[in-house]
Protein backbone atom coordinates (compact mmCIF):
# COMPACT_ATOMS: atom_id res chain seq x y z
CA UNK A 1 0.00 0.00 0.00
CA UNK A 2 1.02 3.63 -0.43
CA UNK A 3 0.11 6.78 1.41
CA UNK A 4 -1.14 9.25 -1.17
CA UNK A 5 -0.81 13.01 -1.15
CA UNK A 6 -2.52 15.82 -2.98
CA UNK A 7 -1.06 16.51 -6.45
CA UNK A 8 -1.27 20.22 -5.68
CA UNK A 9 0.96 19.85 -2.61
CA UNK A 10 4.13 19.00 -4.56
CA UNK A 11 7.38 20.46 -3.29
CA UNK A 12 10.95 19.21 -3.36
CA UNK A 13 11.02 19.28 0.44
CA UNK A 14 7.95 17.06 0.66
CA UNK A 15 9.42 14.83 -2.06
CA UNK A 16 12.66 14.29 -0.17
CA UNK A 17 10.81 13.67 3.09
CA UNK A 18 8.61 11.04 1.45
CA UNK A 19 11.72 9.45 -0.04
CA UNK A 20 13.22 9.28 3.44
CA UNK A 21 10.11 7.46 4.66
CA UNK A 22 10.19 5.13 1.65
CA UNK A 23 13.86 4.25 2.19
CA UNK A 24 13.27 3.51 5.85
CA UNK A 25 10.18 1.39 5.16
CA UNK A 26 11.92 -0.59 2.40
CA UNK A 27 15.21 -1.15 4.22
CA UNK A 28 14.54 -4.82 4.97
CA UNK A 29 13.16 -5.66 1.54
CA UNK A 30 16.06 -3.96 -0.23
CA UNK A 31 18.55 -5.75 1.99
CA UNK A 32 16.97 -9.09 1.13
CA UNK A 33 17.15 -8.33 -2.60
CA UNK A 34 20.77 -7.25 -2.36
CA UNK A 35 21.68 -10.36 -0.42
CA UNK A 36 20.56 -12.34 -3.46
CA UNK A 37 22.48 -10.38 -6.10
CA UNK A 38 24.88 -8.01 -4.36
CA UNK A 39 26.79 -7.29 -1.18
CA UNK A 40 23.66 -7.11 0.97
CA UNK A 41 24.26 -3.53 2.07
CA UNK A 42 22.07 -1.53 -0.30
CA UNK A 43 19.09 -1.24 2.05
CA UNK A 44 21.37 -0.06 4.85
CA UNK A 45 23.16 2.43 2.60
CA UNK A 46 19.93 3.91 1.24
CA UNK A 47 18.49 4.19 4.74
CA UNK A 48 21.69 5.83 5.97
CA UNK A 49 21.54 8.42 3.20
CA UNK A 50 17.87 9.02 3.89
CA UNK A 51 18.49 9.57 7.62
CA UNK A 52 21.30 12.00 6.86
CA UNK A 53 19.07 13.83 4.39
CA UNK A 54 16.34 14.20 7.01
CA UNK A 55 18.79 15.62 9.54
CA UNK A 56 19.92 18.21 7.03
CA UNK A 57 16.36 19.14 6.10
CA UNK A 58 15.34 19.53 9.74
CA UNK A 59 18.43 21.60 10.51
CA UNK A 60 17.40 24.26 7.99
CA UNK A 61 13.60 24.73 7.90
CA UNK A 62 14.01 27.85 5.75
CA UNK A 63 15.23 25.62 2.92
CA UNK A 64 11.62 24.65 2.25
CA UNK A 65 11.26 27.98 0.44
CA UNK A 66 14.12 27.15 -1.93
CA UNK A 67 13.17 24.34 -4.33
CA UNK A 68 16.81 23.41 -4.95
CA UNK A 69 17.86 23.29 -1.28
CA UNK A 70 16.24 19.94 -0.32
CA UNK A 71 17.83 18.33 -3.38
CA UNK A 72 21.21 19.82 -2.43
CA UNK A 73 20.71 18.42 1.08
CA UNK A 74 20.10 14.95 -0.31
CA UNK A 75 23.09 15.25 -2.65
CA UNK A 76 25.41 16.21 0.20
CA UNK A 77 24.04 13.46 2.43
CA UNK A 78 24.55 10.71 -0.13
CA UNK A 79 27.91 11.96 -1.38
CA UNK A 80 29.40 12.56 2.06
CA UNK A 81 27.75 10.07 4.39
CA UNK A 82 27.04 6.89 2.42
CA UNK A 83 29.60 4.25 1.57
CA UNK A 84 29.66 1.67 -1.16
CA UNK A 85 28.77 2.34 -4.77
CA UNK A 86 25.17 3.42 -4.30
CA UNK A 87 25.80 6.53 -2.20
CA UNK A 88 27.87 8.45 -4.74
CA UNK A 89 25.61 7.43 -7.63
CA UNK A 90 22.44 8.62 -5.91
CA UNK A 91 24.36 11.69 -4.78
CA UNK A 92 25.24 12.54 -8.37
CA UNK A 93 21.59 12.29 -9.39
CA UNK A 94 20.43 14.54 -6.56
CA UNK A 95 23.22 16.98 -7.36
CA UNK A 96 22.22 17.21 -11.01
CA UNK A 97 18.56 17.69 -10.09
CA UNK A 98 19.50 20.42 -7.61
CA UNK A 99 21.59 22.31 -10.15
CA UNK A 100 18.88 22.13 -12.82
CA UNK A 101 16.16 23.27 -10.41
CA UNK A 102 18.37 26.10 -9.13
CA UNK A 103 19.07 27.25 -12.68
CA UNK A 104 15.34 27.27 -13.49
CA UNK A 105 14.35 28.82 -10.17
CA UNK A 106 11.61 26.20 -9.76
CA UNK A 107 11.07 22.45 -9.94
CA UNK A 108 9.41 22.59 -13.34
CA UNK A 109 9.04 19.58 -15.58
CA UNK A 110 11.75 20.85 -18.00
CA UNK A 111 14.11 21.43 -15.06
CA UNK A 112 13.48 17.97 -13.65
CA UNK A 113 14.00 16.48 -17.11
CA UNK A 114 17.30 18.32 -17.49
CA UNK A 115 18.43 17.23 -14.03
CA UNK A 116 17.49 13.60 -14.53
CA UNK A 117 19.25 13.58 -17.89
CA UNK A 118 22.41 15.14 -16.46
CA UNK A 119 22.30 12.77 -13.51
CA UNK A 120 21.98 9.78 -15.81
CA UNK A 121 24.94 10.96 -17.90
CA UNK A 122 27.08 11.49 -14.79
CA UNK A 123 26.20 8.07 -13.39
CA UNK A 124 27.03 6.41 -16.69
CA UNK A 125 30.39 8.18 -16.81
CA UNK A 126 31.33 7.31 -13.24
CA UNK A 127 29.85 3.82 -13.11
CA UNK A 128 30.62 2.87 -16.71
CA UNK A 129 27.18 1.26 -16.93
CA UNK A 130 24.97 1.02 -20.00
CA UNK A 131 21.33 0.09 -20.50
CA UNK A 132 20.93 -3.66 -20.22
CA UNK A 133 23.72 -4.10 -17.67
CA UNK A 134 21.18 -4.74 -14.88
CA UNK A 135 21.92 -1.60 -12.85
CA UNK A 136 20.00 1.45 -11.71
CA UNK A 137 20.60 2.89 -15.20
CA UNK A 138 17.89 0.53 -16.45
CA UNK A 139 15.35 2.37 -14.27
CA UNK A 140 16.78 5.89 -14.45
CA UNK A 141 17.05 5.87 -18.24
CA UNK A 142 13.31 5.28 -18.84
CA UNK A 143 12.43 7.73 -16.05
CA UNK A 144 14.58 10.47 -17.59
CA UNK A 145 13.05 9.79 -21.00
CA UNK A 146 9.53 10.05 -19.55
CA UNK A 147 10.37 13.44 -18.07
CA UNK A 148 11.98 14.62 -21.29
CA UNK A 149 8.96 13.71 -23.41
CA UNK A 150 6.36 15.15 -21.01
CA UNK A 151 4.83 18.44 -22.20
CA UNK A 152 6.67 21.40 -20.68
CA UNK A 153 3.56 22.63 -18.87
CA UNK A 154 2.91 19.30 -17.14
CA UNK A 155 2.68 19.70 -13.38
CA UNK A 156 5.86 18.39 -11.72
CA UNK A 157 3.96 15.82 -9.67
CA UNK A 158 2.32 14.43 -12.79
CA UNK A 159 5.55 14.28 -14.79
CA UNK A 160 7.33 12.57 -11.89
CA UNK A 161 4.49 10.08 -11.68
CA UNK A 162 5.05 9.24 -15.35
CA UNK A 163 8.75 8.90 -14.59
CA UNK A 164 7.92 6.53 -11.73
CA UNK A 165 5.82 4.32 -13.99
CA UNK A 166 8.65 4.18 -16.53
CA UNK A 167 11.21 3.48 -13.81
CA UNK A 168 9.24 0.54 -12.41
CA UNK A 169 8.88 -0.92 -15.89
CA UNK A 170 12.67 -0.74 -16.09
CA UNK A 171 12.99 -2.33 -12.65
CA UNK A 172 10.87 -5.29 -13.69
CA UNK A 173 12.95 -5.64 -16.86
CA UNK A 174 16.13 -5.96 -14.77
CA UNK A 175 14.73 -9.18 -13.32
CA UNK A 176 14.96 -10.68 -16.82
CA UNK A 177 18.49 -9.47 -17.46
CA UNK A 178 21.82 -11.14 -16.79
CA UNK A 179 24.07 -8.72 -14.92
CA UNK A 180 27.16 -7.38 -16.63
CA UNK A 181 28.35 -5.15 -13.78
CA UNK A 182 29.20 -5.59 -10.11
CA UNK A 183 29.05 -8.63 -7.88
CA UNK A 184 25.88 -9.97 -9.48
CA UNK A 185 27.75 -10.36 -12.78
CA UNK A 186 29.63 -13.26 -11.17
CA UNK A 187 26.40 -15.04 -10.29
CA UNK A 188 25.36 -15.67 -13.88
CA UNK A 189 21.93 -17.22 -14.19
CA UNK A 190 21.54 -17.32 -10.39
CA UNK A 191 20.85 -13.55 -10.45
CA UNK A 192 18.13 -13.89 -13.07
CA UNK A 193 14.62 -13.38 -11.80
CA UNK A 194 15.80 -10.88 -9.15
CA UNK A 195 15.39 -7.17 -9.87
CA UNK A 196 18.39 -4.92 -9.39
CA UNK A 197 18.20 -3.26 -5.94
CA UNK A 198 19.64 0.03 -7.20
CA UNK A 199 16.97 0.17 -9.89
CA UNK A 200 14.35 -0.45 -7.20
CA UNK A 201 15.78 2.51 -5.29
CA UNK A 202 15.32 4.71 -8.36
CA UNK A 203 11.72 3.57 -8.71
CA UNK A 204 11.15 4.41 -5.05
CA UNK A 205 12.66 7.86 -5.52
CA UNK A 206 10.30 8.84 -8.33
CA UNK A 207 7.24 7.27 -6.70
CA UNK A 208 8.02 9.28 -3.57
CA UNK A 209 7.25 12.47 -5.47
CA UNK A 210 3.60 11.62 -4.92
CA UNK A 211 3.43 8.84 -2.32
CA UNK A 212 5.38 6.96 0.32
CA UNK A 213 6.41 3.48 -0.79
CA UNK A 214 5.48 1.24 2.11
CA UNK A 215 5.97 -2.16 0.44
CA UNK A 216 8.20 -2.62 -2.59
CA UNK A 217 6.74 -6.04 -3.36
CA UNK A 218 3.48 -4.43 -4.52
CA UNK A 219 5.40 -2.54 -7.22
CA UNK A 220 7.50 -5.46 -8.48
CA UNK A 221 4.68 -7.63 -9.83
Amino acid sequence: MTTTTSPDAFSTDAWMRRFVQSAQAAKGGLTSLDQEVGDGDFGINLSTGAASTLRRLDADPASRDDPAAPLHAAATAFLDDVGGTSGPLFGLLFQALAVAVADAGAATTPALAAGAGEGLAAIRRVGDAAPGDKTLVDALGPAAEALLTAPADTLPGESLERAADAAWAGVRETARLRARMGRSSYLGSRAEGVPDPGAVGIGMLFTSARAVVEDISTLLD
